[in-house]
């Protein structure tokens, strides 16, 4: 039996994190969405991505999950980087400038999806189980899909815009024909959550490099752990997973500390593969997460990049089907989130290969270079704020770097945006541009009154506007500097422009370009 169905605004295909966080940002400003998912594969015991660094923790408040999420999680302070048992570097998310969760967060992917199909709910949403995207045509503009239900009922249906976040071997990106391709990182790992006895802090997640490879080791609360450490390739396979006694030798052999293996709740291997899409958008489809880029696991950084796609889609499309924004604003999402996905890419594996240096000499380089960078606090500089993901900017030049502000959840929805919250921190609209009108970091000039002034007046009417009157994060009055300036901020907490407020006409002009570029030939 075949259904024939139109008129669907968006079709998500795939419900992990990166499809549910779409659907809760539909949702919740009234866009019709359609979730279909093939079904959970794998074992279910598998925690999967098991972090949440502070840059998502920070995003996830859009949809409103943070707290639920901090109820069931782990808090980590940082991550711990050892040489032959002694620690070379830190890197601490709790010394991370100006963010309001100082921490990562270790819990079971399962779940963080839990928490987010319940969100779905709540907004009104349905997650459809066993049912695949078989077929995708878009020959006229318009998505053409058919879709197979487990029962073997068969629907056609045009979508207005379909998202593909059905992981690595996504359906959707192959029917897109869009090639999948990246650096060479031929690594193998053997993994599991085990109950480990350890004199390790259990605030910490602990990176153990050793001449025979290396071993990480992250808490993930009431005594279990991550434990991820290289093997060689084909050496473990569904019917033969990794035994406790491989963890337990590579543990002692490797590890900072002393600890014992008492008990493997799963146990698996797999073998790294880099992969980027060559495109994130074609026409009215787009990929994101693991369909659009698979990274290595180093550094827990894969689950957190698609989260961010979810985040930068879900306010330009949704601002296109609400009429807040041009068509034109969806160009971004492919050129910003690859240009990310490249970035990261690059520096999980650069912290792969720092792990398997497999000579005297270059143990030493890497030993001593992380050392240095420690000591002078480049590590805590350069290196956590990568780990974070607050260091993520968009522009060639990082001109579009994020800020230390807060974007208002969903109860909010504007009607309490833009404020200054009770700690000083500026909250955003999260649908719309916010003008932040600063009067620097010295006295105001005697002519700032009159100068905001103009620019108020010459906003379009409705637009979101805050006076920065009292004390806010020292990282924004970094980023805004020491003069008076209107900073014109995205809602995803971005800067998209810091402007002279002597020019009103400028920002009112920005304003305007932002919301109605031009679709690209």
């Amino acid at each position: 039996m075949t259904d024939r169905r139109t008129g669907e605004p968006v079709l998500v295909v795939g419900a992990g994190p990166v499809g549910l966080i779409l659907a809760c940002e539909l949702l919740q400003q009234g866009v019709a969405v359609r979730v279909v998912d093939a079904g959970r594969r794998g074992d279910p015991r598998h925690s999967r991505a098991n972090v949440i660094w502070p840059r998502n923790l920070e995003l996830l408040d859009r949809v409103g999950v943070t707290g639920d999420l901090l109820d069931i999680g782990h808090r980590l302070a940082g991550t711990a980087f050892y040489s032959r048992g002694r620690r070379l570097a830190t890197a601490w998310m709790s010394r991370l400038p100006d963010s309001p969760y100082p921490f990562a967060l270790t819990l079971s992917q399962n779940d963080t999806e839990s928490v987010l199909r319940a969100r779905v709910a709540a907004l009104g949403g349905v997650v459809e189980d066993g049912v695949r995207l078989t077929a995708l045509d878009q020959a006229d503009g318009v998505p053409s899909v058919k879709l197979e239900h487990d029962s073997g009922r068969v629907e056609e249906l045009r979508p207005g815009w379909l998202v593909g976040a059905d992981g690595a071997h996504s359906t959707v990106r192959k029917e897109l024909g869009i090639a999948y391709d990246g650096p060479p990182v031929d690594v193998s790992f053997a993994i599991t959550d085990a109950r480990l006895t350890t004199s390790l802090s259990e605030d910490l997640s602990h990176y153990c490099y050793a001449p025979s490879g290396a071993i990480v080791l992250g808490p993930m609360g009431g005594g279990v752990h991550r434990i991820a450490l290289n093997v060689p390739h084909d050496a473990y396979d569904e019917d033969n997973p990794p035994p406790r006694a491989l963890f337990q030798e590579v543990v002692d052999d490797r590890a900072a500390g002393r600890s014992r293996v008492e008990e493997l709740l799963w146990s698996g291997s797999f073998r790294v593969r880099v992969r980027i899409a060559a495109a994130f958008r074609s026409g009215r489809c787009f990929l994101a997460g693991d369909a659009a880029h698979v990274i290595s696991p180093a550094g827990g950084q894969g689950m957190n990049t698609g989260m961010q796609d979810a985040f930068n889609l879900a306010w330009k499309l949704s601002g296109v089907l609400r009429g807040e924004f041009g068509e034109g604003i969806l160009g971004s999402y492919d050129s910003e989130r690859r240009a990310v996905s490249h970035q990261v890419a690059r520096s999980t594996q650069w912290l792969t290969k720092a792990g398997l240096v497999s000579t005297p000499a270059k143990e030493a380089l890497r030993d001593a270079a992380f050392r240095a960078a420690d000591r002078t606090g480049v590590f805590q500089r350069r290196i956590a704020p990568q780990l974070g993901q607050t260091a993520v900017s968009y522009g060639d030049d990082g001109r579009h770097p994020r800020l230390p502000v807060k974007v208002a959840g969903p109860a909010g929805a504007g009607a309490n945006a833009p404020a200054l919250s009770a700690e000083g921190w500026p909250v955003i609209d999260p649908d719309r541009h916010t003008v932040l009108l600063w009067p620097g970091t010295r006295t105001p000039p005697a002519g700032w009154p009159g100068a905001r002034d103009r620019v108020r007046g010459a906003l379009p009417e409705g637009t979101p506007v805050l006076d920065l009157t009292r004390a806010v994060p020292a990282g924004l009055a970094r980023a805004l500097g020491p003069r008076p300036a209107v900073a014109v901020v995205r809602p995803d907490g971005h800067l998209l422009a810091r402007l002279d407020p002597s020019r009103p006409q400028e920002t009112t002009r920005l304003l305007a370009r932002a919301a109605h570029a031009r679709s690209q030939p």
